[in-house]
């Protein structure tokens, strides 16, 4: 499988305070690559780098062969619409039905009728699994795990070929946590989609990443679930290897 993702080198400092230390990261074409890493390990501030949000203070991104740190602006947002995020909170404009939060980056790059548009919204939401009436509701109306969807919906709106997911499953219940895995593995497999989710639900992690980078002392660890879990670093083995972690791995093998 070819490189989607390439980070090289990637520091991040602000002031005095050192977050990444030199990260190099590669995501595979087609696979879920889950990042995780204890709190204050930059998760959040490596997404941003990621996205071309924020330029790291040395070191290279590359998404598909192109240098994101080294595009204009103007560059930069062409190269935005080859993949599609999800925030943590769902992060959908509360002003707008569910159906204009999926239509707005449509109708950002392409001009269509209003009719178009609504069709394209209608199909996406009925891509991650939500009710025909759920387009006419705000982000109020809807539950969690709905939410989740929408913002799923949304990422999906432009067919990017790169998901970029932030803590998924996060407030969700064990039922929701798990519906919503299997429409990820779903996607990825049916849509051909390269995942980078960031997440911390040991759960999420055993049931749909096919390789995994750790955040630690700055740097980053990664490889499959396997290495990961023979890997002999302190926090990798506390992490991997504790109670909750014990009965994830026994529950998905």
């Amino acid at each position: 499988m070819g490189v989607v993702i390439a980070c090289h080198g990637i520091v991040n400092r602000f002031g005095t305070q050192v977050v990444h230390d030199g990260v190099d990261m590669e995501v595979r074409a087609g696979e879920i690559f889950g990042i995780v890493g204890g709190s204050g390990t930059g998760k959040s501030v490596l997404l941003r780098t990621l996205l071309g949000l924020q330029r790291p203070t040395a070191g290279t991104v590359e998404i598909d062969g192109r240098e994101l740190t080294g595009l204009s602006r103007a560059e930069l947002g062409e190269a935005k619409r080859r993949y599609g995020v999800t925030f943590q909170h769902g992060a959908l404009w509360s002003s707008l039905s569910v159906a204009d939060n999926v239509i707005l980056p449509i109708a950002e790059h392409y001009r269509l009728p209003r009719d178009v548009l609504e069709e394209l919204a209608a199909l996406k939401l009925a891509l991650v699994g939500l009710p025909a009436d759920s387009g006419a509701k705000f982000p109020a109306q809807l539950s969690g795990g709905m939410i989740k969807r929408a913002a799923l919906a949304r990422a999906l709106a432009l067919d990017p070929a790169v998901l970029f997911l932030d803590e998924p499953t996060a407030g969700l219940d064990p039922i929701s946590a798990a519906a919503f895995d299997r429409l990820v593995l779903y996607l990825q497999k049916s849509l051909g989609l390269t995942m980078v989710m960031i997440t911390h639900d040991l759960d999420t992690i055993f049931r749909t990443c096919n390789r995994v980078g750790v955040l630690v002392d700055g740097k980053m660890i990664s490889g499959t679930l396997e290495e990961i879990l023979r890997n002999p670093h302190p926090w990798l083995r506390e992490y991997f290897h504790g109670e909750r972690a014990r009965a994830a791995e026994s529950l998905h093998g």
